[in-house]
């Protein structure tokens, strides 16, 4: 946004009729909003299946991706997609389970940050594509990015929507899953890669150094308010959403990056529900159960 400041009038309709004038303004909020819901949804089986590393892992990878579709002239997206969904698969394949699966991600990660330095290296000019990828650029997104994030997101849906149940089960019981006949390889690699695809769409965003903000945070407050996976889902879609639209209304306003204010909403969500519950154990206190005192015969006494 260009020219002087908007001002903050404290009448929110007002405010959100002057925001939406902007049709960056109404790309953004279309954007964010659909990523908000897969990053919620993808969220809570990275936190259960224990892939925050991953999560990370991709994120940098992608620029990897990025970096290279610059070099060879290509739009930066289709890097990042096909470098996240590339690497998913590799971490998929070497990290069956979770008691590994950390070594196998970070090998990935570092052949993966390998090519993205030489790709760098490689190209002659600027590759302001390339690095707006870091941090998000979610001001910038066009109507035909609204279209492919759009497009992304409902193959993402529908693909999660079909493998629900089994990979419910897969990600709360490996052992007893795979003992059941779950095909945990196929589900553990198709899951990876439906990450990749809702990491590549979210970097818009958020960018790569703060992906967590979307894909884990929301996620992580939802698993300590309720341990119901349904009721945990929604949550979390509905703190991603908070973050999202709550930052680019104060970034409008504010004239700062959107994705420090969503970063920092979903943050201080999460220590709130943290601090909350830590007062609530303190004010409460747990009732020890009744027990009844034992003659000297060893008997119970009525």
């Amino acid at each position: 946004m260009s020219g002087d400041p908007v001002q903050f009038s404290w009448n929110i309709i007002s405010d959100l009729r002057t925001m939406w004038e902007y049709g960056f303004m109404r790309n953004a909020f279309e954007a964010g909003t659909v990523i908000a819901i897969v990053a919620g949804i993808i969220g809570y089986f990275v936190v259960i299946r224990r892939l925050a590393f991953a999560t990370h892992a991709l994120g940098h990878v992608g620029f990897s991706g990025a970096a290279g579709a610059v070099l060879f002239g290509v739009n930066p997206v289709y890097g990042l997609l096909l470098f996240t969904s590339s690497g998913a698969a590799g971490m998929g394949l070497l990290g069956r389970r979770a008691s590994n699966r950390d070594l196998e991600i970070g090998t990935v990660l570092a052949f993966m940050l390998g090519l993205g330095l030489l790709f760098i290296n490689l190209y002659k000019g600027y590759a302001t594509e390339a690095y707006s990828i870091l941090f998000g650029e979610i001001l910038g997104i066009s109507d035909s990015g609204v279209v492919f994030t759009l497009e992304a997101s409902i193959v993402v849906l529908v693909a999660i929507a079909l493998l629900y149940r089994r990979l419910l089960f897969a990600s709360l019981d490996e052992d007893v899953a795979e003992a059941k006949g779950l095909p945990m390889l196929a589900l553990g690699v198709t899951f990876m890669i439906l990450l990749a695809v809702a990491i590549s769409i979210a970097v818009q965003v958020i960018g790569v150094l703060l992906i967590f903000a979307l894909m884990v945070t929301p996620a992580a407050v939802a698993v300590r308010v309720t341990k119901r996976p349904l009721h945990a889902v929604v949550i979390s879609i509905l703190v991603a959403l908070f973050a999202t639209w709550v930052g680019l209304f104060v970034q409008f306003y504010a004239q700062y990056p959107a994705s420090f204010f969503i970063v920092t909403i979903a943050f201080a969500t999460y220590v709130a529900v943290r601090a909350g519950q830590a007062i609530l154990a303190r004010l409460v206190p747990k009732i020890a159960p009744a027990v009844k005192p034992v003659t000297s015969t060893g008997r119970e006494s009525t």
